[in-house]
C-alpha cells in the first residue's frame, strides 16, 4: 500500500510534532499531544483516544503491526530514518509516533460503575516520574478514578506517558483545585482518608469498604491544611526504619491495596 511520505526533517509537520513534544503550552492550545510506542498507542485507542496522524518508520514497524492501528480514519505517513531519529523521544519507540487528540479531565466527566467507588487523590504532584508511578499503581489496583489536585505538570507530558507505561490512558482521570475536589467528594458522600502525620491513626485500622478517597500529598510538603480540615480521618503508615517518609507512589500503593484487600479485591 502507498502512503504519504516525509523524508525531510525541515517538514512543517515534523516541526509541529517537535513543538508538541517539548511545549506544554502548545499541547494545551492545540488540544494535541504525542504518543510513541505500540503498547502506549494500543492503550490509548482502547481508552477511546482519537488519532489525528500516524507516522511510521517501515524498517522498525511491519505492515502487519501497522494494520493493528488502522481501526480509525487518520493520515498515515511513512517517514525516513532521518525523520524518525529526529522525532523519536525514546530509544524503544518501535517505529511508530502518533499525533493524538487530548481529552477533557473535569470532575463532571467522572462516571462510577459501582456505588462505593475507590478513588486515589494526589495533591500537587510535580515530578513526571512520580505521576507516572501513581498512575501505574492506580491501574494495578483498578481504582475507579484518579483525581489530581492543583496540578503542576501537564498530564500529556511525554515523561508522564513514558513513566506510566501508558496508564495515563487506562485510568479515569480528573483534574481540579483542592477546594473543588473536596466539594465534589463531600457532595457525593465519599469519605476522605488523608495521608498525614497530624492527628493520624494507623492506616490498617480504618474501614475503606464505603465510598472512599485515599488522599496523598508530596513527600516534601505533604497535604495542605484544606485537606486536613476536610479529612474524615488522617492516616499514617507506621515507619520502622530511620526515616519518617517514603516515595508518594509507594505510600499510595500500600494504602490503595489495603483498601482493595478490605474489599476482597473487587
Amino acid at each position: 500500500m502507498q502512503y504519504k511520505e516525509i523524508t525531510s526533517t525541515q517538514n512543517t509537520l515534523v516541526k509541529q510534532i517537535l513543538v508538541l513534544r517539548e511545549k506544554s503550552r502548545e499541547r494545551k492550545k492545540t488540544g494535541l499531544f504525542i504518543i510513541e510506542g505500540q503498547r502506549e498507542l494500543s492503550l490509548a485507542l482502547n481508552g477511546g483516544y482519537h488519532i489525528e496522524k500516524l507516522l511510521f518508520y517501515p524498517e522498525l514497524l511491519s505492515e502487519k503491526e501497522l494494520n493493528k492501528f488502522t481501526t480509525q480514519q487518520f493520515d498515515t505517513i511513512q517517514i525516513s530514518k532521518e525523520v524518525f531519529q529526529k522525532l523519536a523521544y525514546r530509544d524503544t519507540t518501535e517505529g511508530i509516533i502518533a499525533v493524538v487528540k487530548s481529552k477533557s479531565h473535569t470532575l463532571d466527566m467522572l462516571q462510577f460503575e459501582q456505588k462505593n467507588p475507590l478513588i486515589l487523590v494526589a495533591e500537587a504532584p510535580e515530578k513526571p516520574g512520580n505521576i507516572g508511578a501513581l498512575l501505574r499503581t492506580a491501574d494495578a489496583a483498578h481504582v475507579d478514578a484518579v483525581i489530581i489536585a492543583n496540578a503542576k505538570t501537564d498530564l500529556y507530558n511525554p515523561n508522564i506517558i513514558r513513566s506510566s507505561v501508558g496508564c495515563v490512558f487506562t485510568n479515569q482521570i480528573a483534574m481540579a483545585s483542592t477546594s473543588e475536589i473536596i466539594e465534589f467528594l463531600t457532595k457525593n458522600n465519599i469519605q476522605m482518608y488523608c495521608a498525614a502525620l497530624q492527628a493520624s491513626k494507623s492506616y490498617h485500622t480504618q474501614d475503606y469498604t464505603k465510598p472512599t478517597a485515599i488522599v496523598v500529598g508530596t513527600e516534601a510538603d505533604g497535604l495542605t491544611s484544606e485537606w486536613l480540615q476536610a479529612s474524615t480521618q488522617n492516616i499514617i503508615i507506621p515507619m520502622q526504619g530511620k526515616i519518617d517518609s517514603m516515595n508518594v507512589s509507594v505510600a499510595a500503593g500500600i494504602l490503595i491495596f489495603e483498601a482493595k484487600r478490605q474489599r476482597h479485591f473487587k
